[in-house]
């Protein structure tokens, strides 16, 4: 999701979007429980078979569509007699996209896109009727934490309230069902029991989703949240010897050694998502002591990524932070005031690599937003107009109060 997402953002191609919110419609409808949070994942196999659930024949097609539709569907997604998976068909669109097939065919995409539409809306609700592969309803606290920061990225991108209300619901989930009363996280809950002490994924993913619901929403809630827990993170997991963090709390059951995880595989480690964090926590706070251990946190992995770079890529990511200025974005204004909306939705619909994000309220409303991040006391509005800072390593560019000079600036620092 946050790949298609950012890669939408970045190109402006609608297929990427297209991708990321078919993967938002499987989550919200297959894989949130009731009270918001994620489920884990879905068997491949039902009954004994694996795909069973989600393979076709053309006979299949055809018993749903009638004769012509499935001719077209059939011809698109690649629906064969000889089948493209164990005998049976898995729709897809390898050869090509509907584009291509539109051009070949003589078909407009506008006609071709209804029809595959409507076609899929009858075949889905078919297939329905299937038994459904097993689900695996646990909720584990890391991978929510992931879930809510591709929601919440998506939601701020796409301009869309529901995906940032299904990351709000998960952080509540996560609140009252993953967190003791001394605000310990929790790693796993399921039919009502929350178990085992979190892990540095846990903390460092959940960190990750906090800090991208803030600049979705721009609530100071989430952000006070992600520094309490990087904090507890720090406390529990940094090796205060070699740096980095350990996988288990010194709280946790002590083993004969305590490992430390950096590769990046099918999911980023947490210490390369830690990383991450501590930069922009202490970009957003200009807290000295995070940034002092956010260069700590590379130095004590830069061996196991010089030993395998590819191995570490969401590092090698975080260590462009060191090495490429870093900016910063205050958009000062009222959050309920359309001008300030719509210089939001034009950041937050941009593709800003290396950047943080802050809203500073005026008067009282910002004063909570000034104790956490007391950077943007001195970014104030102009003449009573919503005003956007744009700064690099904290110095800071003229203010700008209209909406296509904010425009040309960002982009113009994109390319660069």
């Amino acid at each position: 999701m946050i790949s298609y997402t950012e890669a939408y953002q970045a190109t402006g191609k609608p297929i990427y979007r297209e991708v990321a919110e078919q993967i938002i419609t499987y989550i919200l409808r297959d894989m949130t429980d009731p009270e918001g949070g994620f489920y884990s994942a879905e068997d491949a196999d039902s009954e004994g078979v694996e795909g069973k659930f989600y393979v076709w024949s053309p006979e299949d097609i055809e018993q749903v569509l009638g004769t012509e539709e499935a001719e077209l569907y059939n011809r698109v997604y690649d629906i064969t007699e000889t089948g493209n998976f164990d005998g049976d068909n898995i729709p897809n669109l390898i050869s090509g996209t509907l584009e291509d097939f539109s051009l070949s065919n003589g078909i407009s995409i506008e006609r071709l896109r209804e029809r595959i539409e409507r076609a899929r809306q009858k075949l889905f609700e078919w297939r329905e009727q299937r038994i459904h592969p097993h689900k695996d309803d646990k909720i584990l606290t890391s991978w929510n934490g992931l879930m809510v920061a591709a929601m919440a990225i998506a939601g701020r991108a796409f301009d869309e309230p529901r995906y940032k209300i299904a990351a709000q619901r998960a952080v509540g989930f996560i609140h009252d069902k993953l967190m003791r009363e001394d605000g310990r996280l929790l790693a796993r809950y399921r039919d009502g029991e929350a178990a085992y002490l979190g892990y540095i994924d846990d903390y460092a993913f959940l960190v990750w989703g906090l800090i991208e619901l803030y600049e979705t929403t721009f609530d100071t809630i989430y952000l006070e949240q992600a520094l309490d827990l990087n904090q507890q993170m720090i406390d529990l997991f940094w090796d205060t010897d070699k740096g980095g963090f350990f996988f288990y709390g010194h709280d946790s059951e002590q083993l004969f050694a305590r490992l430390k995880e950096t590769y990046d595989g099918a999911l980023p480690s947490g210490n390369s998502v830690a990383a991450h964090n501590l930069f922009r926590l202490a970009r957003m706070t200009g807290n000295n002591e995070l940034e002092e251990l956010f260069q700590k946190q590379l130095q004590a992995c830069a061996g196991a990524v010089e030993r395998y770079p590819s191995g570490h890529a969401l590092l090698l990511i975080a260590m462009l932070h060191a090495y490429k200025p870093s900016r910063e974005i205050v958009i000062c204004g009222e959050l309920e005031v359309a001008t300030t909306q719509a210089f939001i939705r034009k950041i937050q619909q941009s593709w800003l690599p290396n950047t943080v994000v802050m809203l500073h309220p005026t008067e009282d409303k910002g004063s909570s937003a000034r104790l956490i991040m007391p950077i943007i006391t001195d970014k104030t509005m102009v003449d009573g107009k919503t005003t956007v800072y744009i700064c690099e390593n904290y110095a800071c560019q003229a203010p700008i109060t209209v909406l296509d000079q904010l425009s040309a600036m960002l982009i113009s620092k994109t390319t660069d």
